[in-house]
């Protein structure tokens, strides 16, 4: 009489870290919620969860329309546009991300103002609107902009490293049947592409929402923000670092988790 093999429980298949990650949420979450002091720099500390995503979601959205822009530009045929976006690349890619952040805020805003200005002069000189001011643009913008140039040249190498994984082959091969460059890249680069670029990106957006805590430098609101600011008034470094680090955490865990399973479900779907 033979035995079947008898099938793993659900809890021997979790893997070990994933288990030791969720019981730090749990004790996480019970200090918030059964400690008074926790409780209060939690409540202080979560408006700026939605100045962090919005921040990260926009600027990400953004730098992706751009990476794939510049990637285009890289792979190219024409030679001005393969190396004015590799000197784009280079010099981005170069510049730590907290100093181009600042230079963003208080270098190229002021001047990106001052050309506005000097273009729309004659309508200004008219009366028909008023100059624009470098208090008008808004520190949250200014970081938007800034991370989005940063992660665009990141993200263009991430498209790169796709598109040229595609064989030739099948390139020339559509080419030769008459599909335009636009359809040769919808229909056979891109879709065979996004499975190398899937995992890649989805750490890039993990690693802008840490990131986007440098925005705090600039006096935005955001999780980072608001941390230091209860922390110096209250004196209590210890829990609310604590909570802080519990906020970004969440996020990132989560969303890492997100794109592992996006990941299992494009497998299965090319395995079919």
């Amino acid at each position: 009489m033979t035995h079947r093999p008898r099938r793993p429980t659900l809890f021997a298949r979790l893997p070990y870290w994933l288990l030791a990650i969720g019981l730090l949420f749990v004790l996480g979450l019970w200090a918030i919620t059964s400690n008074q002091t926790y409780g209060e720099i939690f409540r202080t500390l979560s408006g700026g969860v939605l100045t962090t995503l919005w921040v990260t979601i926009l600027a990400f959205a953004a730098a992706t329309v751009l990476g794939l822009l510049i990637a285009l530009a890289r792979t190219s045929s024409h030679r001005l546009l393969r190396e004015l976006a590799t000197f784009y690349v280079e010099i981005i890619r170069g510049i730590p991300i907290l100093v181009f952040l600042v230079y963003i805020a208080f270098v190229a805003a002021p001047a990106m103002v001052a050309g506005f200005n000097f273009v729309v002069s004659p309508l200004i000189d008219w009366g028909w609107i008023t100059p624009a001011s470098v208090r008008g643009f808004d520190f949250v913008w200014r970081a938007i902009f800034a991370l989005t140039v940063c992660y665009s040249a990141f993200i263009a190498e991430i498209f790169r490293a796709g598109i040229e994984a595609v064989g030739r082959g099948q390139i020339e091969a559509a080419r030769s049947l008459g599909l335009s460059r636009w359809h040769c890249f919808r229909h056979i680069i891109f879709p065979q592409a996004l499975r190398t670029i899937l995992p890649p990106l989805g750490n890039d957006f993990v690693s802008m929402v840490k990131d986007s805590a440098l925005v705090s430098a600039l006096g935005v609101q955001d999780i980072t923000q608001l941390g230091k600011l209860s922390a110096s008034s209250s004196f209590l470094f210890f829990e609310t670092y604590n909570v802080v680090a519990f906020l970004y955490l969440t996020m990132t865990i989560s969303l890492s988790l997100l794109v592992r399973w996006l990941e299992q479900v494009m497998d299965k779907r090319v395995s079919r």
